[in-house]
């Protein structure tokens, strides 16, 4: 099984994976993860991938 995991923080995600189930299923072929760095498909020097919600208010989004 794969799972593509896209994320900010990718380095977070190794000590997840680094764990007992995670890391047996892997060590075993069952398992399958590919953690891909979101800030490497941004357009801007500041490499930024959250933008202002429409209409303004709280919280935040996603850039597409």
């Amino acid at each position: 099984m794969r799972f593509d995991v896209f994320t900010i923080l990718p380095e977070v995600m190794d000590a997840y994976l680094q764990a007992s189930m995670l890391r047996r299923a892997q060590a075993a072929g069952l398992l399958e993860v590919r953690l891909h760095n979101l800030r490497d498909f941004t357009h801007d020097r500041h490499r930024t991938t959250d933008d202002q919600p429409y209409g303004g208010g709280g919280g935040m989004v996603m850039k597409p």
